[in-house]
């Protein structure tokens, strides 16, 4: 589950995102894949890898977050109501780790994720 290098992203999924404490568990890829499609109509994602979260300084960790990514003509359509979801882009995932936990929760490796 936690890899040593990011999963490479396809042409043209652009942006990463995380959906915090989220796994798919004993589902499949392609039907995570397309959930998604259906509750976004349409939004098109590639499933990257679930990742175990390390303890901040309040000692929480070992949650288990999902990382996918969106193809760059879906994200306009996807950026807000994915909030409704708690689906975060990895950016904000990273520039806000330090307030809600402390520190970064995810291995370090995920600041090549980001596209901005």
């Amino acid at each position: 589950m936690n890899r040593k290098t990011n999963v490479e992203r396809p042409e043209h999924f652009t942006q990463v995102c995380v959906w915090e404490n989220c796994e798919i568990g004993k589902g499949s890829i392609q039907d995570f894949e397309d959930q998604i499609a259906q509750t976004f109509k349409d939004v098109r994602v590639k499933f990257l890898e679930e990742i175990i979260t390390l303890p901040g300084h309040n000692g929480k960790g070992g949650r288990t977050d999902l990382f996918f990514c969106v193809h760059e003509d879906d994200i306009g359509k996807f950026a807000v109501p994915r909030l409704m979801a708690g689906i975060r882009w990895i950016e904000d995932v990273i520039d806000n780790a330090d307030r809600r936990y402390g520190c970064l929760i995810h291995p370090e490796r995920i600041r090549e994720y980001r596209t901005w």
